[in-house]
């Protein structure tokens, strides 16, 4: 279930972001675009926490 949200709202807000962006820049809005966009940032949504180390780095006192 969790997957499905992340790839609802991502999508949703892709094609949001990509209307706004076309709209600005005064091009036509292409939903395909905003479509593989949105599958691409779920994607790396996705990945990026499970790339990432859940154990801390052992450098303490440094800042």
């Amino acid at each position: 279930m969790r997957y499905f949200w992340t790839l609802f709202w991502t999508f949703l807000l892709v094609q949001m972001l990509t209307y706004v962006a076309s709209s600005m820049i005064g091009t036509a809005f292409d939903f395909a675009t905003g479509a593989i966009l949105g599958v691409i940032a779920t994607v790396l949504i996705l990945i990026v926490p499970s790339i990432i180390p859940n154990e801390p780095s052992g450098k303490e006192g440094l800042h």
